[in-house]
């Protein structure tokens, strides 16, 4: 599933095109899918396609295709404070950009059939904390995952706001997906070949919304054990933040009000965006044809009327492009990680200043 845009050379060409098809439409999802650089949920030897328009599969390792998560982004409204519950979490690339949105009191928890998955998905999460200045940007909810069938959720479980189903869900299963939502709630699923957007508007009452065809492979039927009985999910307890904890998420707050203020009052007129690289043009070419006549082959040209047209100003763009290399080809200078440089010239102890920093490295 997917192809709906062209690929991109970078993530950020991937989220230009997706936002130019109206994949994504909102700020908010923007900014957490340029956040989290989709070739870091490959495998090395896939990344080549990570910035194309496809789903990718490799044996229990799955990411649906770009175009498909900007629509489910979009249907599930996100706002900062929500609890999220993503079934079939997979590599944890959603749920990551989920936690961007919803900031440090939200919850976002995860249920994955397979536990070599969920381990990936740690591992994934980890080096984005350690390693990304993405974290620094952004107050970070940090997923929680479980291993088992989301078929098989505790019933005394906590209901959610949003709930995202990454498999295809039947008929059958329909109410059961529902129960799983708070009133004034979203569920996004695939349900019966439609990527399927339902709103709970009471304890009886519900607004469905087809978004568009889709195919998902269906959701994985329970193995129950020999005595019969299921194998009961138990989700993530909801916990209340620790007061250091909160005291950290406090502090770098005034930090990153003080380094908004501070850029605000050197630019004049708030944050610049970074400049970005000029795109190199796509010039029309001619057309190289191959015969095939019994065994030999022929290779010609076929003249565009046009192309006599074209041809002076190919000739006039290239002497535009090489004057506008010089400049064009300058990249900028690299980010500078304002928060970490900040807590790092607080008048602190060294361990009171990595912790504020989630002991990430440089």
């Amino acid at each position: 599933m997917g192809g709906a845009v062209s690929a991109g050379e970078d993530n950020d060409e991937l989220i230009d095109n997706l936002k130019e098809a109206q994949y994504i439409r909102t700020e908010l999802v923007e900014q957490a899918f340029r956040a989290i650089d989709r070739a870091d949920y490959y495998l090395d030897d896939f990344k080549d396609n990570a910035y194309k328009d496809l789903a990718w599969k490799h044996g229990n390792f799955h990411l649906s295709a770009p175009c498909i998560y900007s629509e489910v982004m979009e249907a599930l409204d996100l706002q900062p404070g929500l609890s999220f519950l993503n079934l079939g979490s997979g590599t944890g690339y959603l749920s990551s950009m989920v936690g961007l949105i919803l900031g440090p009191f939200g919850v976002n928890h995860g249920v994955e059939l397979h536990s070599d998955v969920i381990e990936y998905a740690k591992q994934k999460l980890d080096f984005f904390i350690r390693t990304s200045d993405s974290f620094d940007k952004f107050e970070f909810c940090e997923p929680s995952f479980v291993t088992g069938n989301c078929l098989e959720i505790s019933p005394d479980s906590t209901q959610y706001d949003r709930v995202y189903c990454g498999a295809g869900v039947q008929k059958e299963h329909e109410d059961y997906m529902k129960s799983l939502l708070k009133v004034g709630g979203i569920l996004v699923m695939p349900l019966e070949e439609k990527l399927t957007k339902i709103t709970r508007t009471g304890p009886a009452a519900w607004e469905t919304k087809k978004i568009l065809a889709v195919s998902f492979a269906p959701l994985i039927q329970p193995i129950h054990a020999d005595s019969g009985k299921s194998r009961l999910v138990h989700l993530p307890p909801i916990t209340v933040r620790s007061l250091q904890d909160l005291a950290r998420i406090a502090i770098r707050g005034t930090i990153k009000r003080i380094i908004h203020q501070e850029t605000m009052n050197k630019n004049g007129n708030g944050l610049k965006n970074p400049p970005r690289f000029k795109r190199r043009r796509v010039r029309r070419r001619r057309m190289e044809t191959i015969v095939f006549l019994d065994k030999e082959v022929f290779a010609s040209r076929i003249s565009n009327p046009s192309d006599d047209n074209n041809n002076c100003e190919e000739i006039e763009e290239e002497r535009r492009e090489e004057e506008e290399k010089g400049i064009s080809e300058l990249k900028p200078d690299p980010p500078v990680n304002f928060l970490r440089e900040k807590v790092l010239s607080l008048p602190l102890p060294d361990p009171l200043k990595y912790y504020l920093l989630y002991y990430r490295e440089k």
